[in-house]
């Protein structure tokens, strides 16, 4: 078994972790777990304490691509996550690459402005 070397993988994450990832209130992560039925982070005995693995935060970013990104209501999100879960990770990878890229090729048209 090889020895993972990289230090910033973490086995779960906490909700507020989570919530500065994709820039959003604690209080949404929880009304989502209430609206997703896929989106169950595990808890920690009675604290009700939510820890988010891998899987969760992936679901996270789908759900947030939808409602937040794409401008989806959470009816029209749920619908589409339970027609085509695959489809819609799909899609929300390459949209995630066109944003990523759209941002580099903005911050090199800067640079070429500067030069100007």
């Amino acid at each position: 078994m090889a020895l993972n070397l990289d230090k910033n993988l973490k086995a779960f994450y906490s909700i507020s972790e989570v919530a500065k990832m994709f820039e959003v209130n604690e209080s949404t992560l929880r009304y989502w777990e209430t609206e997703f039925p896929n989106l169950k982070p595990r808890t920690l005995g009675n604290s009700k304490i939510r820890q988010y693995a891998e899987k969760d935060i992936e679901t996270v970013r789908i759900i947030h691509s939808l409602v937040k990104v794409r401008g989806f209501k959470i009816s029209s999100a749920k619908k589409i996550l339970a027609r085509n879960p695959k489809g819609v990770d799909k899609k929300v990878e390459v949209l995630d690459k066109l944003i990523s890229i759209r941002s580099e090729l903005q911050a090199l048209k800067k640079q070429l402005d500067y030069l100007q």
